[in-house]
């Protein structure tokens, strides 16, 4: 789930400071930077120190904010990307962090001046186009392509999505809902777990299939339909099965998942007329890139009839999650200031 962008207000914005704070705040971690304008139109960010965490082991984001600055000085400007729908008040709605947000709470909770919120894949797409050659998996495509509409996906703990569209006037980011919208199966053994997905619910949306907690639900739906007990219950147990063939059921549920993912993001491309690339960026994915690439991932996304010579123009990698967010948080940011 992602998140409609907080503008930072035009009179909030300073040329003047040297750096300022950003933060990618996902279901799982926070990843939080200091960073400044590099001045290379290129690569726009130079990073000044950078921290993980995870959101279990604190009360709110505050406080991960305030651990991160410790002592030391406030920036003026702190920029955040959550997964969540921001209102014009600053606070977020969302599914998918645990604690509530609130840009005005944490201006006084931490001590910075402005604190502006703006959609996690929004700023995962200013990004990812800036991630060095060695982060990258190409899954298929030609190596590079026109510039145009790029996008950008991503399963993590809910499943983002953002379109890059380049202007006359600079980049413009489209924020999605593509995660809510509704899952479509394309063979029997899809069609059987999506009946079972919605027993119980009138909407099986992607995310509840193509995210973390999706690959359990795959998983579970997978042991309900051969009246086995479910064993795993974590992604990363499932994950970690499938790889080492321990569980076939595991298997067969990453098997299933890369299957899904491949014809979501082929139908996304045509949506969206992504001819300018497509990078796949969710938490998940780092971990499963080599399976990923041996799975029916390709051919799934290129199924789609006559339109699948389109899709053979169009690269499509994988990129390292990483700093991305943080990196594009504040490319956002920089983006918001008068030239």
């Amino acid at each position: 789930m992602t998140a409609a962008s907080h503008p930072a207000p035009t009179h909030a914005l300073s040329t003047a400071a040297p750096g300022f704070l950003a933060a990618d705040v996902g279901g799982t971690h926070v990843r939080v930077a200091r960073v400044e304008a590099s001045g290379d139109a290129a690569h726009p960010v130079r990073v000044l120190d950078y921290r993980k965490y995870r959101n279990a082991d604190h009360p709110g984001l505050g406080a991960i904010l305030s651990d991160f600055l410790g002592d030391g000085m406030r920036p003026a400007h702190c920029v955040v990307a959550t997964a969540g729908y921001a209102r014009e008040d600053g606070t977020v709605i969302t599914a998918n962090v645990p604690w509530p947000l609130s840009a005005r709470q944490l201006e006084t909770e931490v001590g910075v001046q402005h604190v502006h919120i703006v959609n996690d894949f929004e700023a995962v797409a200013h990004a990812a186009a800036q991630v060095d050659a060695s982060g990258v998996l190409q899954l298929c495509g030609p190596d590079s392509a026109s510039i145009g509409p790029t996008l950008v996906v991503g399963p993590g703990t809910g499943l983002g999505a953002a379109l890059w569209i380049p202007t006359a006037h600079g980049p413009v980011v489209l924020a999605t809902e593509a995660g809510q919208a509704s899952l479509a199966a394309s063979d029997a053994l899809e069609m059987a777990i999506l009946r079972h997905m919605l027993r119980g619910r009138s909407h099986v949306s992607v995310e509840h299939a193509l995210s973390g907690p999706g690959l359990i639900n795959l998983y579970t739906a997978l042991c309900a339909l051969e009246d086995r007990p479910a064993l795993l219950g974590s992604p990363d147990a499932v994950t970690a099965a499938a790889i080492a063939g321990t569980d076939a059921l595991a298997r067969r549920a990453l098997d299933v998942f890369c299957g899904l993912l491949g014809s979501t993001v082929g139908d996304m491309a045509l949506l969206y007329g992504a001819h300018g690339g497509v990078y796949l960026a969710g938490g998940i994915l780092p971990k499963i890139r080599d399976y990923l690439r041996d799975s029916t991932f390709v051919a799934r996304y290129l199924n789609k009839g006559p339109m699948s010579e389109a899709l053979q123009r169009i690269p499509v990698k994988v990129v390292e999650h990483g700093q991305l967010g943080v990196i594009g948080a504040a490319s956002w940011y920089l983006g918001q200031q008068p030239r």
